[in-house]
């Protein structure tokens, strides 16, 4: 790879992204706070939303879990993988996770372009974000799967790598030497913080912690006198 193209990939692309996340949320916020939340499409079908929704939603937030963990306390995931029964342990877990959060897409896929009325309501930024989820999920599992042991690597790669973009000093020489598929799920991960905010998926920034505490509602249908009695 051309350095002119690294620096491109890994450095510009990365604080447009992020740019583009932090302003067009605030504006979208601002200017359009009833846009900012998402379409839900259960009353539509809700059989196949179930079986795609549960594994996509909690594969992702392990996953991005173990991402962030790995980012902020790199230290304490060496001395984990330290063991190798552990390494391996932590590797075939975050392999299972990305295919159960696969499977869901699959399914939520399949849902979209089978059912008619979720046809109807899908628009093209949701299939934009399925082609992106999809290559960062794909990627990510060639990643653990090709270039094994990434838990042990990325500790002295990728994070470093994001450390310096945050700093800013960026160091792509830290990435364009590994093989093109690591590339391709850096470089999916920045477009889709790039498209983020112009999607559905902003609702997440207003998620509503407040209704962990909140009582439960009970609702009740609203039947005509005529039938009930």
């Amino acid at each position: 790879m051309s350095e002119t193209l690294s620096v491109m990939l890994f450095v510009v692309l990365p604080y447009a992204a992020l740019a583009l996340a932090i302003i067009v949320s605030v504006l979208r916020w601002r200017e359009a706070p009833f846009s900012i939340s998402s379409l839900s499409t259960q009353l539509l079908e809700s059989r196949k939303l179930f079986w795609g929704s549960i594994p996509f939603h909690w594969g992702i937030i392990f996953i991005l879990t173990g991402h962030i963990f790995v980012l902020f306390l790199p230290s304490t995931v060496d001395w984990w993988n330290g063991v190798p029964l552990r390494l391996y342990a932590l590797e075939i877990t975050g392999v299972a996770l990305a295919l159960w959060a696969l499977f869901g897409m699959v399914v939520l896929t399949y849902r979209r372009l089978s059912n008619s009325k979720v046809r109807r309501v899908t628009t093209p930024m949701d299939y934009v974000v399925l082609t992106i989820l999809f290559v960062q999920i794909i990627s990510g599992l060639w990643v653990a799967i090709g270039l094994r042991f990434g838990a042990a690597w990325a500790t002295g790669v990728v994070v470093p790598y994001i450390w310096s973009l945050v700093v800013l000093q960026p160091k792509p020489e830290l990435i364009s030497p590994f093989p093109l598929v690591l590339q391709i799920h850096v470089v999916a991960f920045w477009v889709f913080l790039a498209v983020f905010p112009f999607t559905r998926l902003v609702h997440i920034l207003t998620y509503p912690v407040m209704y962990v505490t909140k009582p439960w509602q009970k609702v009740v249908a609203n039947v005509p006198n005529t039938k009930v009695r």
